[in-house]
């Protein structure tokens, strides 16, 4: 498989979970040992685990759409840099409501197996301009720091 074809598997990915909420269709470009990890919670999770997070931040913002800026791929990894915009409508992850549009960067790390399956991803997102653009006092540096 090509690296554009790794990115294309990524792609739609991020459409089909982020963008429309199509988790089902999302999870069989997993592999069955496939694992996320994010800035937003503090352990890995699976298949299971990635959609209930998708699941609650969908929930809470149901304009959410993600737009894809770059998208890099060399051997079995692709690096995505999306921005994330919308509205949180509902509480969530321990944010309240707000009528503001906002606008959050990620980026995230994907290794893919030799058969195209996504094996794991790491996302890290903008918390602080996350928390700023919500109003929300900045964290201490050391807080930011710990897991």
């Amino acid at each position: 498989m090509s690296l554009d074809d790794r990115k294309r598997v990524v792609c739609q990915h991020i459409d089909l979970s982020w963008n429309k909420g199509r988790l089902a269709l999302a999870e069989q470009l997993h592999s069955r040992d496939f694992l996320y990890k994010s800035s937003f919670i503090g352990h890995p999770v699976g298949s299971a685990g990635f959609a209930q997070i998708v699941q609650t931040v969908r929930h809470a913002m149901p304009d959410l759409q993600i737009m894809i800026e770059e998208c890099i791929a060399e051997g079995y990894k692709v690096v995505t840099w999306c921005t994330l915009i919308g509205t949180i409508q509902n509480p969530a992850l321990g944010y309240p409501p707000s009528d503001k549009v906002l606008s959050i960067s990620a980026m995230a790390f994907w290794t893919l197996t030799p058969c195209n399956e996504i094996q794991e991803i790491c996302t890290m997102f903008d918390m602080e301009s996350f928390r700023a653009q919500l109003g929300l006092q900045p964290r201490p540096l050391a807080e930011t720091a710990l897991p």
